[in-house]
């Protein structure tokens, strides 16, 4: 058996990335906070993220518990599993698992960093912090029977580079996630319009659009005032350095697009430039 370890700090997004390192490397069977899952499965053991303290929540996921580590025991030595990927906070977590498990050495370490990008990694941060959603990589079908009346939040479909289908991840609200900062999208086209009052030939933001639920992304319907010696593309760019870095200071989240269209210009002589009106 082949074993590779993906670790990183809890709500980094491993369990979301799980599925698409395991068709890269064609791993067939995942370890993840005390589930094993085999070919997109959940074959044996029980998930941490339905504990109700995060102490049990890290003891489960452990496999602290002898008779949980026995039950996976057993059914890894019951599936021909070729290539296994264990998902850690860090090393010594996955050491913890291999330990508990009797698993072999590991032949494959790989950071959560090597596999996703910095807005990639703050903004599943910022979503566990905000919503307090923890991702399963099994299917709905196989949460809702396991727990019934367990607040299942929505299934994402994954897909490959090439746009096939190889999983789906179920994000859930474990008891243990004890409260969790709400910033409305209100708050948000503040920080754009506050962003973007400096600038001299920025008249208004006529429509601000925000998106959460992808990829980070907002879009911005602006008026510029403008003279005839200006590039419009690099006023435009301008707009996005200034939301991107207020984004970034105040909520350390990194907006993955910031789409700026220009639907009206209005052309002035320099020499009766106005200031902004936002």
């Amino acid at each position: 058996m082949e074993i590779y370890a993906l670790y990183g700090p809890s709500g980094t997004g491993k369990s979301t990335s799980a599925l698409a390192l395991a068709h890269k490397y064609k791993i067939n069977a995942i370890i993840d906070d005390g589930l094993l899952i085999y070919q997109g499965k959940k074959v044996a053991g029980q998930s941490a993220k339905y504990e109700k303290t995060t102490v049990q929540a890290v003891k489960r996921a452990i496999f602290f518990w002898k008779e949980h580590a026995e039950a996976v025991k057993e059914a890894l030595e019951s599936h021909p599993i070729e290539r296994l990927l264990i998902l850690g906070t860090s090393q010594k977590m996955i050491h913890r698992i291999q330990e508990a498990l009797s698993l072999p050495e590991i032949h494959h370490y790989i950071n959560i960093e090597d596999v996703r990008s910095s807005a990639e990694i703050k903004a599943a941060l910022f979503d566990r912090g905000t919503q307090g959603r923890h991702v399963i990589p099994i299917p709905r079908v196989q949460v809702e029977q396991d727990f019934v009346q367990r607040l299942i939040a929505q299934v994402d479909k994954i897909f490959s580079p090439k746009k096939e289908e190889i999983g789906e991840t179920t994000i859930v609200h474990p008891q243990f996630q004890t409260g969790k900062i709400h910033v409305s999208e209100h708050v948000m086209k503040k920080i754009a319009l506050h962003s973007c009052q400096t600038l001299p030939f920025l008249q208004e933001f006529r429509k601000i659009k925000m998106d959460m639920d992808n990829v980070p992304s907002i879009e911005v319907d602006v008026h510029l005032k403008v003279d005839l010696t200006q590039n419009v593309n690099a006023l435009a760019s301008q707009i996005q350095d200034q939301i991107f870095h207020a984004f970034e200071e105040y909520l350390d989240l990194e907006l993955e697009q910031i789409r700026v269209l220009v639907s009206h210009i209005q052309i002035h002589s320099p020499a009766t430039a106005a200031s902004p009106v936002l």
